[in-house]
Order: C-alpha cells, then sequence, then structure tokens
C-alpha cells in the first residue's frame, strides 16, 4: 500500500514535473513576481538584483564541479572496484541495498555533503552486481542520504556561530559566539542524528518499491573497458619518451607526495577543518595514487567529466534568484513576517518553516542564513526578554539548528542538489530529476511530522 502511493507520487511527477532548468526559471519568475508585489521593487531594480546575484555561486558551483569529477575518479579505479566487489558478495538483495546506501550516505554527509559523491558511486557500483535494483529509487535514496550533513562537521550555521569576529557579532546582532556544545553536540542534534542514521535507512527500507522500472544493468555501459587498456591503446607504435611521462609513475608519486605531506600538514596545525578546498585536494591526491599514471588518471578525468553540464550552467540561475531574495530585501521580509508571529513555544517550528520555506530561492544553508538569520536571532532576542544569556544563547542555537533542518529537508523537494548526484548515477541513462522525485515526497512529510516533534520537545 505505502509503497504504491510512492508510485502514484513517481507518476505525477513525471507528468508534471518539468526539467531541473525549467524549475530553475519558473523559481526565477515567481520570485521576480514576489520581489515586485510585496516589496513595490521597480522592475529593473529587480532585473539589476538578479544580475548582481547571478554569478555569486560561480565559486561554489566549481567547487561542486570538482568534488563530482575528483571524486568519480577515485570511483574508476582499481582497488575500489575491487573493494566493491568484495562487498557486494554480502550484499545480494535490493533490499539490502537500498538499507546501506541510506546508511552509509547518512555517515558520510555527517563528514561533509560533498563525501554525497562517495554515496553515489557506491550505490551505481552495487547496482550494477545485485539483480533487481529498482534504480530510480535507489538515486532517491542517495539524495535522501545527503539529509545529515547539517547535523555534522560542515553544517554552515553552526559553525558560523562559532568562528570568531563573524558578522553577526560584528553587526551587533550576537554579543558572544554560540559554542557547538549548544548546536551540533545538543540533545536535539543527537536525537536527529538517530532519527537520520537508524529511522531513515528503516523507512526508506519500508518504502520501496515491488517491481523494478529500470535496473542499471540492462543499459549499456559505457565504460566497459578498464582505463588501463585505455591508456594502453594511446601509446604508439614504437618508443617514444612523450609515452614514457605519460605513463610515468615516478612522476606522479613525487606530486602525490607533496599532496600527502600538504594534508597532514594541513589537519595537524587547523584540527579537523574539512573545508571544500581540502576535499577536492584530498580527492585530486587519491585519484592520482588510485590510477598510478598521469594517462590513466586523465582518463579517468575524462569518463568523470562527462555529464556535469547542468551545475555548469544552472547554478548561475540559482545565484540570481539568491541576488533578488537577498538585494531587494524579499528574504529578509519573508523571515521578519514568520518571526513577528512566533512564541516561546513556537519560535523552533516556525524557524523551521522558514528555512524550509526561503531555500526554495536560496539553496544554500550559508547564503540563506545570511538573509534570514538575523531577522530570526532578533526575534528570538526579544521573545526571550528578560532571561539570562546561557538561556538567550540556547535559544538561538535552537532557532539556528530549526533553520538548518528545515533547509535542509527541503532541498528533498526540489531538483537543486540532485544536480550533484545525477551526473554520477546517471551516466548512460536517460535519467531526470522528475523520475525521482516523487519517490521523496513520503519521506519527506514523515520526516517533517518527526523534526517538528523533536524541535519542538527535546531540550537543546
Amino acid at each position: 500500500m505505502i509503497s504504491k502511493i510512492g508510485d502514484q507520487f513517481t507518476k505525477l511527477f513525471i507528468k508534471f514535473m518539468p526539467d531541473a532548468f525549467v524549475f530553475a526559471l519558473l523559481l526565477t519568475l515567481v520570485t521576480v513576481l514576489g520581489a515586485y508585489f510585496f516589496m513595490d521593487s521597480q522592475p529593473i531594480d529587480i532585473i539589476k538584483a538578479w544580475y548582481g546575484g547571478f554569478f555569486d555561486l560561480l565559486e561554489f558551483g566549481m567547487q561542486i564541479v570538482l568534488i563530482i569529477i575528483t571524486g568519480y575518479s577515485i570511483a574508476l579505479s582499481p582497488i575500489i572496484g575491487k573493494g566493491v566487489d568484495y562487498l557486494a558478495r554480502y550484499i545480494k538483495t535490493p533490499a539490502q541495498v537500498y538499507f546501506f546506501v541510506v546508511m552509509t550516505g547518512m555517515l558520510l554527509s555527517m563528514i561533509s555533503f560533498g563525501w554525497i559523491v562517495i554515496t553515489c558511486f557506491l550505490a551505481r557500483a552495487l547496482a550494477l552486481r545485485v539483480n533487481g535494483i529498482h534504480y530510480p529509487y535507489l538515486v532517491a535514496c542517495v539524495y535522501f542520504s545527503m539529509n545529515s550533513w547539517v547535523l555534522g562537521l560542515s553544517s554552515s550555521i553552526p559553525l558560523l556561530l562559532n568562528t570568531e569576529n563573524n558578522y553577526l557579532i560584528s553587526k551587533g546582532i550576537l554579543e558572544n559566539l554560540i559554542p557547538t556544545t549548544y548546536t551540533l553536540g545538543s540533545v536535539m542534534n543527537l536525537a536527529m542524528m538517530a532519527l537520520m542514521v537508524i529511522g531513515a535507512p528503516l523507512l526508506m527500507l519500508l518504502l520501496k518499491p515491488k517491481k523494478s522500472t529500470l535496473e542499471l544493468k540492462s543499459v549499456n555501459n559505457q565504460q566497459n573497458n578498464s582505463i588501463k587498456t585505455e591508456a594502453e591503446a594511446l601509446k604508439l607504435p614504437f618508443k617514444a619518451i612523450s609515452d614514457k611521462l605519460n605513463n610515468s609513475r615516478i612522476i606522479q608519486w613525487v606530486v602525490v607526495l607533496m599532496g600527502l605531506i600538504y594534508i597532514g600538514y594541513h589537519f595537524s596545525t587547523r584540527g579537523l577543518d574539512l573545508n571544500f578546498n581540502i576535499m577536492i585536494f584530498i580527492f585530486l591526491m587519491l585519484g592520482m595514487a588510485f590510477h598510478q599514471t598521469p594517462m590513466r588518471y586523465v582518463i579517468s578525468m575524462k569518463h568523470a567529466s562527462s555529464n556535469v553540464s547542468g551545475i555548469l550552467f544552472q547554478y548561475p540561475f540559482y545565484a540570481g534568484i539568491m541576488g533578488i531574495m537577498l538585494y531587494t530585501g524579499l528574504g529578509e521580509a519573508t523571515a521578519k513576517v514568520l518571526a513577528s508571529v512566533a512564541t516561546m513555544d513556537t519560535y523552533p517550528f516556525f524557524a523551521y518553516v522558514t528555512g524550509g520555506f526561503v531555500n526554495f530561492a536560496i539553496p544554500s544553508a550559508g547564503g540563506e542564513f545570511a538573509v534570514i538569520g538575523p531577522s530570526i536571532i532578533e526575534a528570538v532576542k526579544e521573545i526571550g526578554t528578560g532571561l539570562s544569556q546561557s538561556e538567550i544563547d540556547a535559544m538561538v542555537a535552537k532557532a539556528s539548528m530549526s533553520v538548518a533542518y528545515g533547509e535542509s529537508l527541503s532541498n528533498m523537494i526540489q531538483p537543486f542538489y540532485l544536480l550533484l548526484v545525477l551526473p554520477i548515477m546517471g551516466a548512460g541513462i536517460n535519467l531526470q530529476a522528475r523520475d525521482v522525485m516523487g519517490y521523496l515526497v513520503l519521506p519527506v512529510v514523515v520526516f517533517f511530522i518527526l523534526q517538528v516533534a523533536i524541535i519542538s520537545f527535546l531540550p537543546i
């Protein structure tokens, strides 16, 4: 019965949901209308705001591209293939694959949401080895497993609150840092971790479709030939210095050694600082080490780069939407409206809803919090008038984490971050966002109810 409901939602999404790029264009027009009617902004000012934000995500977009292709390159290496072959001996049924992929993805995403690429190639590799996998549903499982990133080490909002001289303190919105014991280490967040790591795999197992509409094994895999074989085929029929350089292990390993030295230095001097740049650098070095020669690595990166066009041209449009929300004041006004009706009992709920709603226009937790965070914090401080500073800090932490939870869950019903998943999971397959999103509706509804209960009743 439950799986049939998921199938029905999927049919609706297939029928009515356009391509992810069209979704971005429609969302742009909706945001334009919102700024025009609710902020009294002139059309030219809205267009200027749109253009002003259009290129604000270029660095972020490039980082995402590099995360995907460097991670995928690692996945194409022989050592990873052997590891997955070993794993497939023990994971033999579709149900086991769904459960394992969601749990693994939840754990990996708590380290960094960029590690979703590891979950992607693990899921794809298992789908090639296990019969009966409902592939669109498996893609939905992978995407849902990204939900946990706001609970862990790279969660941008709690890290911001505990960063020296952050913009909230410099602007007088906060008087002091909010330590991570109030946010990531709180009872509320630990309960949310348990829900994600244990509850999510069980839920996705319960919702699994009975029939497989598309199996990955049924499509023509474009990477049948090994990268080693391709590299050998590129050699000249006679001995040449160029071939020796192209296939030199020594050159590659000297560079890898330099990289490993820096990675050790980075973590020894900065602690567990897992930012995008160091992650990309680690993926680069690991890929070079696993492929052993420059030519093999070049070929692996060529394969890995073949399907990232969606990110390259769609991210600027989402940045433009963010620009309208930011520069016309629409995002701040939205936060103020929702915060104005909050009370001591309901402020976590309204912060959660605000985070989820605004995320459709600003699908970046850090960027979104820069727009709505000040208004929410000011509202919380006003609600808590007369309380001690530690109590105010706890309320701010709870409201901020509620924004993060709402932002993360609403990602599941819009295709922005699905652009991280499809280049890997959809390689060589005619797979679109509409084939996947319907399977996420019921999980989002269930988790909305459970998360609201946690933020409303559990202490910080």
